[in-house]
């Protein structure tokens, strides 16, 4: 390994095509704006904010060995991303995200994934077999992991000797996908980040606030978790008690990858040991500054 990580990123690695217009959208818009097609996915996301913050992050995920995942691998390791243990498959393509966005939100979105659920655990050997890992030594350190991963190997890291000792650190990756993260849950093991629609799914409830989000997911047996609500209070709970504090003012030129970038953040600061009143500020004025249009 060229590089020792000072975090693993584990999940989806792909390209982002999105499309933006300044036009509020509706179903059936066409509507004039710009296609970008950027380095993407959760677990790509936050390691790209991770490495702003001068860390190094390593992945582990699938990558095809076409075209587009030869450019994608050059791309993360000219971003000081640490590539070496991605699994780069013969046989399946580079997985790609589509987002359409308005001036009014996301209006529409395609996750392709399908490489990365079909790789299923070959992408974890290096934690079980090494080099990262063993299961009589586990990784000691922090995880990024997103919801992208099956709920089938989800549930395994949520139980595996092998994930015991790591500081796991798990966002779902989508609405349509937060009950995958119901095995921490039940486990108690990891911190969440999710929305209050993610929160309220896997409460199978529904919630007006952050805070009452947060508490219930305590409740359930959360170890800890981040609530995040758009412009409105966003809370830490953990059993000890909760924290809240409203985001910033902006004015919002894009939302996909908001939520990445609010995690990386939040995990950066906690990292050098930035007390939870600070790491939750900090998170926050980044993920402000990234939908007003910043890096």
């Amino acid at each position: 390994m060229t590089k020792r990580p000072d975090i693993l990123c584990i999940g989806s690695v792909l390209w982002d095509v999105i499309g933006r217009s300044d036009r509020h959208m509706k179903p059936g818009s066409d509507v004039p704006g710009h296609i970008t097609r950027l380095p993407g996915g959760v677990a790509l996301n936050i390691a790209m904010t991770l490495a702003r913050f001068d860390l190094t992050p390593a992945l582990l995920s699938v990558v095809g060995r076409d075209p587009e995942g030869e450019e994608l691998v050059s791309a993360c390791n000219r971003l000081g991303l640490v590539t070496d243990q991605v699994y780069r498959s013969d046989d399946l393509p580079t997985d790609q995200y589509m987002a359409i966005e308005g001036a009014n939100g996301l209006a529409a979105a395609i996750a392709d994934a399908h490489s990365l659920e079909q790789a299923g655990d070959k992408i974890l050997r290096p934690l079980i077999d090494g080099p990262l890992g063993f299961v009589e030594a586990p990784f000691p350190g922090p995880i990024a992991l997103d919801g992208n991963l099956t709920e089938m190997l989800l549930d395994q890291i949520a139980h595996h000797p092998a994930f015991s000792k790591a500081d796991l650190r798990i966002a779902p990756a989508s609405p349509g996908k937060a009950e995958r993260l119901l095995p921490f849950i039940r486990s108690g093991h990891g911190t969440l980040y999710v929305n209050l629609e993610e929160a309220g799914l896997l409460c199978q409830a529904s919630f007006d606030s952050a805070p009452q989000a947060g508490a219930a997911l305590i409740e359930r047996g959360a170890a800890r978790a981040l609530v995040t609500d758009g412009g409105n209070v966003t809370c830490d709970a953990t059993p000890e008690g909760l924290l809240a504090e409203r985001p910033p003012e902006v004015m919002v030129t894009r939302v996909t990858g908001a939520g990445d970038a609010f995690m990386a953040a939040h995990i950066a600061s906690e990292l050098r040991g930035a007390p939870r009143e600070l790491a939750l500020h900090r998170a926050l004025a980044t993920a402000a500054a990234y939908v007003a249009g910043g890096t």
